[in-house]
């Protein structure tokens, strides 16, 4: 499923770690990073972006909730823009944003496919895809957030994972990996318009899954779909599933899903991040 036209992107190695920092005027220090990250678990390298908030260097004993962003190549550069100014607007509260992202945007169009998707393909699906996934989570787990964790001033707490389509599937896919491992990797967990098709409707496990979670973290999930999407693969698998985990009743677990009737498949993913993030990341007063 190609979903992207080409465009330019940045790039990131956790080995012999390649950094490009950038300084502006009111910030002699950089409010945004990029590297080139090797993944052990993936065998390939990730382009990572990640930008600061604004008073990140004027209150150095301060914490900032992380959230990680898929398919970084496209929506990293709109969503960081829109991250900063709510923060001047004093709609949404400091954070700091991780954009996980390919060498190019055509290599994100091509190995999203490779990545984002477990277990491996079946034939009903009409496509090819190792379920690669598992490594996938591995190496954002193990790897990816420890290394931000370590060089930036993180709250290892309401971490928020955030993907769109085969990145939705993932969000979700990512949840049921840490519920399975007793893990709380990720406290927020935003979905839009997720591929719940995939491998014969494999996340449906995810409400028994929830139920049996023996941790008791606050969890929150936002999942959405688009009105103009296609009803039966797309607007109602998000609705079953929603309503599946809603009547669930499940203590610690905030759910909330929308069906946004004027939007199609590729518009859901910028309102349903900025929507979620204000669900996960109330504002005193709001």
């Amino acid at each position: 499923m190609k979903l992207f036209p080409l465009v330019l992107v940045v790039t990131i190695t956790l080995h012999a770690c390649s950094v490009t920092d950038k300084a502006d005027n009111n910030n002699p220090k950089p409010l945004k990073h990029e590297h080139r990250v090797y993944a052990e678990a993936v065998k390939d390298t990730f382009n990572i972006s990640i930008q600061l908030p604004e008073k990140y260097y004027k209150k150095p004993d301060e914490k900032y909730p992380t959230v990680y962003v898929l398919d970084a190549n496209f929506y990293f550069p709109m969503l960081a823009e829109v991250v900063k100014q709510y923060e001047t607007a004093g709609l949404l509260p400091p954070m700091i944003l991780v954009g996980i992202g390919y060498k190019s945007f055509a290599a994100m169009d091509s190995l999203r496919e490779r990545d984002y998707l477990y277990p491996a393909a079946i034939p009903s699906d009409e496509m090819k895809s190792p379920g690669g996934g598992k490594n996938f989570n591995t190496f954002i787990t193990k790897q990816l957030i420890p290394h931000i964790d370590t060089r930036f001033r993180t709250q290892t707490k309401h971490r928020a994972l955030l993907g769109h389509s085969f990145g939705g599937y993932f969000t979700l896919y990512a949840l049921l990996n840490q519920l399975s491992a007793n893990t709380t990797a990720f406290d927020n967990i935003a979905s839009a318009s997720p591929s719940l098709w995939y491998n014969n409707y494999y996340l449906n496990q995810l409400t028994d899954a929830l139920k049996d979670r023996k941790t008791k973290n606050q969890l929150s999930i936002f999942i959405s779909a688009g009105g103009k999407e296609d009803r039966q693969w797309n607007i109602e698998p998000v609705k079953k599933l929603s309503q599946n985990i809603a009547e669930s009743k499940l203590t610690n677990v905030n759910l909330q899903y929308s069906i946004y009737n004027d939007l199609d498949h590729m518009d859901t993913a910028l309102i349903t991040y900025i929507k979620a993030l204000q669900s996960f990341y109330k504002q005193p007063g709001s």
